[in-house]
């Protein structure tokens, strides 16, 4: 039996930037996304989402740290090829010079930890649980964390309607939960907040998984902010070149959304293919990814960080 108060409203707020100006900016991307063809000027889209011009350009500037005509410059078609071949790029030279390990080329320097068969048979027995819920530039998003690392983290309703609490039980059956809003709105901002606050400091994520797919979100984490793969990509990079049917359903399975980073897998075409949670939220943080990549190359070219 789930304690009500997980089963009903997980706490927690949390202050990462932007987190309530995301539910205007998800509506300007999808009406931009229906009206590409169109071309849409600034003015229709603050009409679309009821600003004026000016509150329009302080929203995107405050939230995307770039302008509305920048911003959308990198949801298109055009812009998701070139970011496609850099990748590729990028992670060939990875190769090249000897880099291991995703934390050298992940700017979160995040490391993944898999279960062990004895700890997946346990159900969780005595592993703690804690868990809540904050606000992100994305939405509100729900995680649980473990002594070990971050084991789940879910966005939209599923963080608000006892939805994510259920997943976790049959997941963890034999897991205790408490719900500790003050430390997970904490983890929130870290994990959200500006890059120059924490970004080398390390995050461990903590999965249960078949072997593939522990191959396959290694793989993903090894994909640099701002830049972006193709299923059959990543196949190659995790061992099983030609099973990108089968890719795909592990990327589907990923349990830590945004840190083992699902979003960046795109169709070869640069179309973004679907997402868990919704086609929009990726292409926001698609393209709020590639605006902060270029201000941290901007702030290390001129000696800010």
């Amino acid at each position: 039996m789930l304690p009500a108060m997980l089963t009903e409203t997980l706490p927690g707020t949390g202050t990462a930037p932007g987190s309530r100006d995301y539910e205007r900016i998800a509506r300007a991307i999808e009406f931009l996304r229906r009206h590409a063809l169109e071309q849409p000027d600034l003015a229709a889209v603050a009409r679309r989402v009821h600003l004026s011009e000016f509150h329009l350009q302080r929203l995107f500037t405050r939230w995307a740290g770039v302008s509305p005509k920048r911003f959308l410059q990198f949801l298109t078609v055009e812009h998701a090829k070139a970011r496609l071949a850099a990748g590729r790029s990028v992670l060939g030279l990875a190769v090249d010079v000897g880099l291991s390990g995703p934390g050298r080329l992940h700017d979160l320097f995040v490391g993944l930890e898999a279960m062990t068969p004895g700890e997946l048979r346990a159900g969780g027995r005595g592993v703690q649980l804690r868990i809540g819920a904050c606000n992100t530039p994305f939405g509100r998003c729900a995680i649980a964390l473990t002594a070990r690392g971050i084991c789940a983290m879910r966005f939209a309703d599923e963080a608000t309607d006892g939805g994510f609490a259920r997943w976790l039980r049959a997941r963890w059956p034999q897991a205790e939960m408490r719900a500790e809003p003050d430390a997970i709105a904490a983890l929130g901002d870290r994990i959200f907040g500006p890059l120059a606050a924490g970004a080398h400091a390390p995050l461990t994520v903590l999965v249960k998984g078949t072997n593939f797919q522990i191959q396959v979100w290694r793989a993903l984490l090894e994909v640099p902010r701002g830049l972006v793969t193709t299923y059959r990509d990543l196949a190659a990079r995790a061992g099983r070149p030609g099973a990108a049917r089968a890719v795909g359903s592990a990327v589907a399975a990923n349990p830590v959304a945004y840190l083992i980073p699902c979003h960046r897998v795109i169709r070869a075409t640069g179309m973004l293919g679907g997402y868990r949670w919704g086609e929009t939220r990726k292409a926001a943080i698609l393209a709020w990814e590639a605006a902060h990549a270029i201000e941290s190359v901007r702030q290390t070219v001129n000696g800010e960080r």
